[in-house]
């Protein structure tokens, strides 16, 4: 596995753009909470260790992972003046084939909502085989995959704001 007994949530504050001026969505699915609210805390901390204000971070929670793309479209619409939205969800495989379906309908959900939107839409959902290695991405020894997404969230809104014509 590519990021076996590596912690990819470091990350150099000098090299983020200040967030202070940005205003951030965040999605969260209800499922698998104990793995969904810990890179939720990993995304808003380093939303907040990279100058932005709490006041300027929308919560929103959906039941599931498959919900994230319905919830993100309603915020991008809601929200006009967000910067960058970050949908935080946890499937689990199971026995059944559901893994796949939940996966695929997902991520090409958020990929639309990317294509059709001003508003960048981040993927911040993990989709593991097992317990054990959610919860190793959502701060266990692979890092925070919250914290991962905050950083591209930072980073898009930047280039958003760069790219206005």
């Amino acid at each position: 596995m590519a990021t076996e007994n590596n912690n990819l949530s470091v990350y150099d504050k000098a090299r983020i753009p200040n967030s202070k001026n940005f205003r951030f969505g965040i999605l969260v699915s209800e499922w698998n909470p104990s793995i969904t609210e810990g890179m939720f805390q990993g995304a808003f901390d380093t939303i907040i260790d990279c100058g932005g204000i709490k006041e300027n971070i929308v919560r929103w929670n959906v039941p599931g992972s498959f919900e994230l793309v319905y919830g993100a479209k309603k915020m991008q619409k809601s929200y006009e003046m967000l910067d960058a939205i970050i949908a935080i969800g946890s499937v689990i495989e199971g026995e059944t084939k559901h893994f796949d379906y939940v996966c695929e309908a997902t991520s090409n959900g958020i990929m639309q909502l990317n294509l059709n939107s001003d508003i960048p839409v981040i993927f911040c959902v993990l989709t593991d085989k097992t317990l054990q290695q959610a919860i190793d991405r959502s701060g266990g020894i692979h890092g925070n995959k919250g914290i991962e997404s905050a950083i591209v969230a930072i980073k898009m809104a930047q280039l958003r704001k760069d790219a206005k014509f």
